[in-house]
């Protein structure tokens, strides 16, 4: 086995339920080091919650979640604190502080998280920014900024800390089909480059496929895993396909078809 197929997190025989709803029913799910795993799925089936479980802001009713080979569900808090500094999280709206100017927020975890001096600090930020095409931005506001630069303005932040994890809730809600384009591209140069494992949530089928290394689709508390966008065709007929187009629309048949990032 390679680093690359290296499982990061998992989930072993996982259970959580919301009153008589049970969203992930016995889920066993591997993610591997350095890809990207897109999950999809209809409304309600479970894929933020899935995110909520792996960062340990849920517990799962029954099953174990491994982060980096340890069993997050028996951690306490100090433990879980420490464990969530390998991840990075982009939220569906970017999650800025309005109060803060660009250069704040993405400062704010570099100021909370570690001992760095001002100036180290001030060079790290700058830093960021550049990689992002954001100088000449840092000191505005988010209300100034357009949906697109809100995001990357998240990632820089997310990524102050060098996580080895990064987590997109929804990353293009609110996102007209040139800007999720923009960000898509975005997402994909940055990984490549910083090499990190990302889990993506979303529900913008088929295009957010081409960004996956794997597909994992959530049904009805269940789970389908394919190895990649392409073995989603060899299911042509089966129930899964029938599920996606109903659920969803059209799926991703291929790259020729859907257009590059």
């Amino acid at each position: 086995m390679t680093m690359a197929d290296e499982a990061i997190i998992e989930l072993v025989d996982v259970v959580k339920s919301f009153g008589s709803q049970r969203v992930l029913d016995h889920v066993n799910l591997r993610i591997p080091a350095g890809r990207t795993t897109v999950i999809a799925g209809g409304s309600g089936q479970g894929k933020s919650v899935s995110l909520k479980l792996i960062l340990g802001l849920m517990r799962p009713d029954s099953g174990r979640i491994m982060v980096q080979g340890k069993d997050i569900t028996s951690m306490r808090p100090g433990e879980l604190n420490q464990m969530r500094l390998n991840f990075g999280v982009l939220f569906q709206g970017a999650a800025l502080l309005d109060s803060l100017t660009v250069f704040d927020n993405v400062a704010l975890p570099l100021r909370e998280r570690t001992k760095l001096r001002p100036t180290e600090i001030r060079d790290k930020v700058f830093q960021g920014l550049e990689q992002f095409d954001l100088r000449g931005h840092e000191e505005k506001y988010p209300a100034q900024l357009s949906g697109g630069m809100k995001k990357r303005v998240g990632l820089a932040r997310a990524l102050q800390l060098e996580p080895k994890i990064m987590l997109f809730d929804e990353p293009t809600t609110g996102l007209d089909p040139e800007r999720t384009k923009e960000i898509y591209r975005l997402f994909f140069d940055t990984q490549k480059h910083f090499g990190y494992t990302s889990i993506i949530v979303s529900h913008d089928i088929p295009k957010i496929f081409n960004l996956a290394d794997q597909v994992v689709l959530l049904n009805q508390g269940k789970i389908v895993t394919f190895e990649s966008p392409e073995a989603i065709q060899l299911s042509a007929g089966s129930a899964t396909l029938d599920f996606l187009s109903k659920s969803m629309g059209d799926v991703y048949r291929s790259s020729e078809l859907e257009g590059t990032l």
